[in-house]
Order: structure tokens, then sequence, then C-alpha cells
């Protein structure tokens, strides 16, 4: 009674807390209506259609081209994604989990990868449809933009969708030229790349190549990689288009030093577990990507796109024990997309619908071989994994009046996971599960005046499980019991931009009610390994605001901050322990991120940021707790011509203040090995040489 009665008094204080905000908003619009002048727009296309985002009745965060690529160390997106509130990003240093990203909470249970949140690129999926997805073979160097869109989105991209995080590659200049970057640093850290864009005619073009090489700052921490990237586009008449899509990446190498515990990080931060050592945890990947996009426009009120790709992906990973503890797959992920977009009026007030189709296909032939000491022996595990995914959406735009816009969408998808043991011996774990899922949003936009929206919505989301997840603790075969995360998100939120453009903001409040949710844990016998289980019911209440601010010409300020209360409302885990009333892990309840950004006409620019992070806990019991820190980086560097030839030398500092925090908490882990220690101050620096051809 105790508990249900402080929720109460949350839930009053989150919602008056929302009217008080909105109603501060609406007073202070006056005061911008009388003097607007126009506005820089950011258009963004994570909604499936081009629309700028200050006028989407959601939250979406956008970072650019220079905020990502210029003088960054180019380790990992959360180096620019961190800028936007609503999102915690772990894992920089550890390249044999990949980056961890949690929107609004989806995400945080992964152990290795991204779950809960969709992954494009230039419009080809990097999710897995069950639900897993990966930014390993991403090319940092030729993005140009990414959207996130936080919040369940379900209704429009169907699994593992409550957020989306959608890359688009750098625009094809109207002047080509050629530009080759070098970078070095601390604890080995070297990369190097190459790039090319341009028009020529009906054609326009970026082909990419990096070589990337770091030691690491700890023990069993190395990593290499190759990535290959392009995209080819042709003009083939005045009413389509058509762009190619070739990723090649290469991994022969990323070490995995795994977690240690709190003792251990004390004694020496820089040390590996010592079984991660032993049995030379890590692995290695072999992908190539194909994707084909094609644009035709029907009429001026309409339009079609449809896209088809193919990837395959070899990954060997060996584990820290002896058991199966080396896991290899062959992956073949392919699918497409039509989708269809009319703008015709709607009883004579805009309207814009858009209607479409997904297919997508996982075939994994995956091995488990015991692991002696990092060589692989006997095989004890084999079975061929397949994944179908199938969904139709509809999603509609109303004007409704000059001030005011509906959006709603429906969304049906059918997912089947289908195992076929091919390693009988110790019986037959064949089986199937049969999963689906009706999905809505629901949005109104209010146009205040010129320069402020508010917006009020509701969505739906639902989460499978992965193929990994879905592993049985107590056996071979699927994990019967493990059901997928559904949700419900409410949201209310504002967007405003001062008459003179030098100030804006974005805040969002929300509300999500998460059924079954999934969450990991680990057994003695088999450390590093998770598996799942279901939450009963979980509350998450959240604020985020984004602020910026031209403070002087070429002066700029930004600000991003969240507030995030998630706990589990009902949850007992199999050993029959009770967490109702307990934080869920892996999730600060505070973030803060500041950034000073300053660009000079000569070329000098100069940023600093800052990064505060709140206390959170590292297991479902609440007794493992990571520390609130902060951490602050340092980029300088000076872009001027010398000879027609654009240089731009740069240095950067991570971790200027020198503080002791950690760069990943495994959720749940063993042991209490929760942490992977980040490396204490370090140097890095470098030069870009661009030709314009």
């Amino acid at each position: 009674m105790f508990i249900r009665k402080i929720q109460v008094i949350r839930s009053e204080y989150f919602w008056g807390f929302t009217c008080l905000l909105l109603t501060l908003l609406t007073g202070s619009a006056a005061t911008a209506a009388s003097n607007h002048e126009t506005r820089e727009e950011v258009m963004v296309n994570a909604t499936r259609v081009v629309k700028e985002a200050f006028n989407l009745p959601t939250a979406i965060g956008v970072v650019n081209q220079q905020q990502i690529q210029l003088a960054q160390q180019q380790l990992g997106l959360d180096e620019s994604l961190t800028r936007i509130p609503g999102i915690f990003l772990q894992n920089r240093y550890n390249f044999a989990q990949d980056l961890r990203v949690s929107i609004r909470g989806s995400g945080a249970r992964g152990s290795f990868g991204v779950r809960g949140v969709k992954i494009f690129v230039d419009g080809i999926p990097n999710t897995l449809p069950d639900g897993q997805g990966q930014f390993d073979s991403v090319d940092i160097s030729s993005i140009g933009q990414i959207d996130v869109l936080r919040g369940p989105s379900s209704a429009l991209y169907g699994n593992a969708s409550g957020g989306v995080i959608n890359i688009t590659t750098e625009p094809a200049p109207e002047k080509p030229y050629l530009e080759a970057r070098t970078a070095f640093g601390e604890y080995g850290y070297a990369k190097s790349q190459i790039k090319t864009a341009g028009k020529s005619g009906r054609w326009d073009y970026l082909l990419s190549a990096s070589y990337m090489e770091l030691d690491g700052y700890r023990e069993q921490s190395h990593a290499e990689n190759k990535n290959f990237n392009s995209r080819v586009r042709i003009q083939l008449d005045e009413t389509s288009d058509l762009t190619t899509l070739i990723n090649l990446f290469d991994s022969p190498v990323s070490d995995d030093p795994g977690g240690i515990d709190a003792a251990a990080v004390k004694a020496d931060p820089r040390q590996a577990r010592n079984l991660n050592v032993r049995f030379d945890a890590g692995e290695a990947i072999e992908q190539q990507k194909l994707g084909v996009r094609y644009r035709k426009s029907l009429s001026d009120e309409s339009e079609i796109i449809a896209r088809s790709y193919v990837l395959w992906r070899d990954f060997e990973n060996s584990l820290p024990f002896f058991d199966g503890g080396i896991v290899q797959f062959d992956r073949t992920f392919f699918g497409g997309g039509l989708q269809y977009t009319n703008t015709t009026a709607l009883l004579g007030r805009d309207n814009r619908i858009t209607i479409g189709i997904d297919y997508d296909m996982q075939e994994d032939d995956r091995k488990r071989y015991n692991n002696n000491d990092g060589s692989r022996q006997a095989l004890v595990f084999a079975q061929r994994e397949e994944v179908t995914s199938l969904g139709v959406f509809v999603q509609n735009e109303l004007a409704l009046s000059d001030t005011f816009e509906l959006t709603a969408g429906l969304r049906y998808d059918q997912i089947t996971f289908d195992v076929e043991d091919k390693f009988i011996t110790d019986g037959d774990d064949s089986g199937n599960r049969d999963l689906d899922s009706v999905s809505a949003s629901l949005a109104l936009l209010w146009r205040l005046v010129d320069e402020v929206n508010l917006y009020a919505s509701l969505g739906t989301s639902f989460e499978t499980p992965t193929t990994t997840e879905f592993a049985n603790p107590l056996g071979g075969g699927f994990n019967q019991s493990l059901e997928p995360q559904e949700a419900m998100n409410y949201e209310i939120g504002a967007k405003g931009i001062s008459a003179t453009g030098r100030f804006n903001y974005d805040v969002a409040l929300f509300s999500i009610k998460v059924e079954d949710e999934l969450t990991p844990f680990e057994l003695a016998q088999s450390p590093g390994r998770t598996f799942f289980e279901n939450a009963g019911q979980s509350s998450r209440h959240g604020l985020e605001l984004a602020l910026g601010v031209e403070l002087m010409q070429g002066l700029d300020a930004a600000l991003a901050y969240t507030y995030s209360d998630f706990e589990f409302d009902r949850f007992s885990d199999a050993n029959g322990a009770r967490f109702d009333g307990n934080q869920i892990p892996g999730i600060p309840k505070q973030l803060l991120h500041v950034s000073l950004t300053y660009l000079h006409q000569t070329g000098f620019f100069a940023e600093a940021d800052t990064l505060f992070v709140g206390h959170f806990y590292a297991n479902n019991a609440n007794t493992a707790e990571t520390k609130s820190y902060r951490s602050a980086n340092l980029r300088l560097g000076w872009k001027f011509q010398l000879d027609g030839v654009e240089l731009t030398p740069f240095v950067g500092v991570n971790n200027l203040t020198n503080e002791d925090y950690p760069s990943n908490v495994r959720i749940n882990a063993f042991g209490g090995r929760y942490f992977e220690p980040a490396p204490g101050r370090n140097v890095y620096g470098g030069l870009s040489i661009k030709l314009y051809l």
C-alpha cells in the first residue's frame, strides 16, 4: 500500500509539472509571435516521409555532419549522440560487445549489440527481424546526419521500435572532392580514411574507406577493422532515381576484457577478467551488405519508394568458459519493402497518407564448440535458425485547421521463429514460435504561433526476444516461458525557436507502461553468457529537455538534460525474489550534456563538452550501484587553405579531468563483475587533407 501511495504522488507530481510547463510555454509564446523571421529548417525522414523536425508531433533529435565528424576520434557514435536527450550510450571501448544504446529505457537490457531500437542506414535496416541491431559496420566518416526518434514507434517500424536511429550518409556536393584523414592517439589508437564524393551529370556518388586499430586501455582489448562504404545514385529520368549502397566490413580481431568487480576496479582498472584472458575472449566478423532503393514520382501528389537488400555475416566468438564457449555462425539477412505516399487534399484540407509493406528474413547456421583456452574443440551444438517478419502499415497526416494537425498510424506484424536442431545426440530441440502484434499511434500537433509547436501523442510498441535471448537456461531449444515485451507510451511536448533564430528548445514529458519487460541474468555455470526472463510490469516516467543558443557570432552553447524514473511495478524472478518498486537497472536517473562550440571565420574551431551521468543500479535487487560521474572532452583545430588544398589539423582530449568511471556496466552480471572501466585522460590528434577536383 505504501509503495502504491508513493506511485500516486509521483504521478500527480509528473502531470502537475507537465501542466505548469505547458502554461509557461503558452504564456511566453505571445512575445515571439510579433516579430518572426525565417528559421533554418532541419529536415528528417525518420518517420518514413521527409518533414521538418520542428513540425513533427514527436520527440526527435538531430546531429549534423560537423558534430559527427569534425575533430572527433570517430571510435563510436556516442561521441555525437550524447548531445541528444533521452538516449544513454555505453561501451565505446569494447568492440567485441559493440556500442550499447538505450532510448527511454529500450535497449538497456542488451549485453551486446543493440536491442529495442531500430537502426537504418540510408533507408536500409541495420536491425535484424528478431530485433538485434549493430553499429559495428557503420562508417562514421561518411555520415551526414543522424535522426533519433525517441519513444515507441512500432506503428511505423514494427518489432524492436522503442526508438529509431536513422543514419543518412553525407550528400554529394556539386563540386567533387577527394579527402584523406589520419589520426593517432594513446593506447595504440590509429585510424586512416580516404573519401571522395561529387556529382557528374545524372550521377552522384560517395565512396569511403577506413582502417582502424586500437590496443586498448585494458588488457585483452585489442581491436582492428576495415570498412568500405559507397552510395551511388543515378537520376533515371525526371521522375525517378535509383540508389545502390554497398558496405564491406572486416574485423579480424575484437578482444573482450570482460567485466570486473568493484574490488578489481580499485586494485587495477586496466586489468581484464582472468578467464577472459585465459579463454582469449573476443570475436571476429566479416560482413558484406548490398542495398538498392528506387524512388518514382507518379504525379505531383504521389510517389512510391521500393527497397531491397541482402547481408552476409560470418561471425566467431570466444566466450570465457569451456562448455560451448566458442560460438560460430554464418548469417544471411535479406528483405525489402514498398511504400506509397499520396498528398491529395481531404475535405479541402492538406492530407498525406503513406501505406506500405515490409518483409525481412534472417537465416543463421549456428554452432557451438567447447573452448579449450581459446582453441576450438568438439562440436556440442548445431542448429539452423530462421526468423521471418512481415508487416503492413498505414500512416495519415491530416491538417484539421491552420493550427492543428492530426497524425494516426496503424501496423500489423507477424514474426516467426523456427529452429532446426542439427545436433540431436542430446535430443531434438527443434521448435518454433509464432508471434504477432497490432501497433497503433495517435498524435496531435498545435501550432500555437509560428515559433512554438505543442503536441500530445500516444503509441504502442512491442519487442520480441532475439534468437540468442530465446536460449533456454534449463537446456536446449526455445525458452517457452519467454514472451514479447509490450509498452504503451503517453507523451506531451513543446518545440520553440526565438524570433531571431538564436535560441531554440525542445521539451518532452512521457509516461510508459511496460508489460513483460525483458530482463537479463547470468548463471554460475555459464559466466559471461546472458539469459532472459520477463518482469511482470514496469513504469517509466521521464523528462527530456534540449536547449540551444547562439551566444555571439560563431559561439554556440547547447544543453541536453534527461530525467528518468524507471521502476519495476511487479516483478519476481525465477528464484522467487521480488523486486517490486525497485529501479530498473542500467538507466541513470539524470543525464546532462553541455557543450560550447566556437567557429571563427579564420577557420579556427574549438569545442568543449561535459557529460554528467547520475547514479544507477547494476542489478535488479538494487544492491550494486554505479556512482555518478562527469566526463569532459576538448577538441581544437584549424581549417585553412594552402595552394588550393584544404588542411585541417586537429587535436582532442578525452576525459579531460581524468575521471574514474565505467565505460560499460553489465546488468545482473554473476559474481558482481559489472564494471568495464573507461580510460583516464587521453590525447589524440590528426590531419585532414581535402582537395577539390
